[in-house]
């Protein structure tokens, strides 16, 4: 998705074959099955959280400092366990359940690790109802411009 936003960005210089992008593009589908089918991956995830108490533990303690931090990890968080509450089909959520593993892990790091305009922005789009489903899709209330600047202070 992010090479298809590069390509976007870049217009019609994205395909040509001069550029990197468009090796990029071309082998991005191939990124997702370095491991594994994602969904194979998917399954795993789910298989290591029901099989290994501690692989689940550890998890929910890289969380903790996040959950307290900020409301918005811990309400996704439980959104989190009704999904892994449910156990009939949870195979055909694989998927599902491991995407939003990864968006409250990624909030929890962010959480602790980065500024409030990056964590509302992400929090927004990723764990509220506010955001997109394409990358950069964003309400108008997001403070662009600190982001901005913050990303040019780390040029």
């Amino acid at each position: 998705m992010l090479i298809a936003e590069c390509m976007e960005c870049l217009g019609g210089n994205g395909f040509v074959e001069e550029a990197p992008v468009a090796r990029l593009y071309r082998e991005a589908p191939l990124n997702g099955i370095w491991e594994g089918s994602g969904n194979v991956i998917c399954l795993d995830v789910l298989r290591a959280l029901q099989k290994t108490p501690n692989a689940r533990d550890a998890f929910f303690r890289e969380l903790g400092p996040a959950i307290s931090a900020d409301g918005r990890v811990s309400r996704y968080l439980d959104v989190i366990g009704t999904e892994l509450g449910t156990a009939q089909g949870l195979e055909g959520r694989a998927r599902r359940v491991t995407e939003m593993l990864a968006q409250i892990l990624s909030a929890a790091l962010l959480v602790q690790h980065s500024s409030k305009e990056v964590v509302d922005a992400f929090c927004v789009a990723r764990l509220g109802r506010d955001g997109g489903k394409a990358f950069g899709t964003l309400p108008g209330r997001i403070e662009c411009a600190a982001i901005i600047d913050r990303a040019r202070l780390r040029e």
